[in-house]
């Protein structure tokens, strides 16, 4: 692989995996090539399935490529994980704290198992409970602690050697409403103070709010990367409508070679039209419906988002 730029913390270059299993090959990730800026907070957006959790487990050396190859803040992600580890910081999806450690251990041996002294390890776990809002959590011990005192604590310890690259998988899921909002806010601040983040999401919103560039990946493969404005360009950014009447879909008439609406789907008593322009269009529908003796049982209308980006890409439904 060649050496990539100064400013590139990930690179990544046809990586393949495949697990083999009593029924065959299984792919899971099929020639994905990355590239992550230094102070970049990226995301790898994706349902459930999709490859992304493979994705991060080989950039963080945890997973072994079948072919392709990667490099994390210059080293092979092969041939040099050792170095790879020092420098990142992993937040997995489910909570690997250690419940016979308080708050305060589990992010001071950590200092201790990368080589800091006690006296700087015991500093560091001090300013990650403070910096975390944890410090009345101190002497508490992780299987206290809520759905999001426990996630913050997690990302505090993956912190504590100030890693170059944070990789986050799926770091809210299961949270409400509110503590996600709230965990958004520390990684933005992380950000501003020039931590580069790698996130995986399945929350459109999420992709949204945090990140500065999206790699849309499905079945393996990226689908499509940049901004997310340069997503909703490269999709059309099309606002979709999916209309479901209680009998066979009407005749649409012209309503497939009218200006503004570039698809029409039909799929059993379905329709969903993408269209630039959607004023009208469900009350159309509904009239068409009547004219031909069916009701509307079901409507939903997605404005131009990363979620009309994936139906755009893929032509169906997003899966959780």
């Amino acid at each position: 692989m060649t050496e990539p730029p100064p400013d590139i913390a990930i690179g990544a270059v046809d990586l393949h995996k495949t697990y083999t299993s009593p029924r065959g090959d299984v792919p899971a990730v099929q020639g994905i090539d990355l590239d992550v800026r230094q102070g970049e907070f990226f995301g790898l957006l994706g349902p459930n399935g999709a490859g992304k959790s493979t994705t991060i487990g080989m950039l963080t050396t945890l997973v072994v490529p079948t072919s392709g190859s990667a490099r994390v803040c210059g080293f092979d992600v092969e041939k040099q994980p050792v170095e790879v580890k020092r420098r990142i910081g992993m937040v997995s999806q489910n909570n690997t704290l250690d419940n016979d450690l308080t708050a305060f251990e589990n992010l001071e041996f950590r200092g201790r198992y990368f080589g800091m002294s006690a006296r700087d390890a015991r500093r560091r776990a001090e300013e990650l409970l403070e910096l975390f809002n944890l410090t009345d959590r101190r002497e508490g011990n992780p299987f206290e602690m809520s759905g999001g005192q426990a996630k913050r604590l997690m990302i505090g310890r993956a912190l504590v050697h100030r890693p170059e690259v944070l990789f986050l998988d799926e770091p809210t899921a299961g949270l409400d409403p509110q503590t996600r909002v709230n965990l958004w806010k520390i990684l933005r601040e992380l950000q501003k103070a020039g931590q580069t983040i790698v996130l995986t999401t399945h929350y459109m919103e999420e992709a949204e709010a945090l990140c500065d560039r999206v790699a849309v990946v499905d079945h393996g493969k990226i689908l499509a990367s940049g901004t997310v404005e340069e997503l909703k360009g490269s999709a059309g950014a099309e606002t979709v409508l999916t209309v479901a009447y209680d009998g066979s879909v009407p005749d649409l008439g012209g309503l497939r070679e009218r200006d503004g609406i570039s698809k029409v789907e039909l799929s059993g008593n379905q329709v969903r039209v993408f269209a630039h322009e959607a004023d009208g269009l469900l009350g159309e529908l509904v009239a068409l419906g009547t004219s031909a003796g069916v009701s509307v049982t079901d409507a939903s209308q997605l404005r131009p988002s990363l979620e009309t980006v994936f139906l755009t890409l893929t032509g169906r439904e997003y899966r959780e």
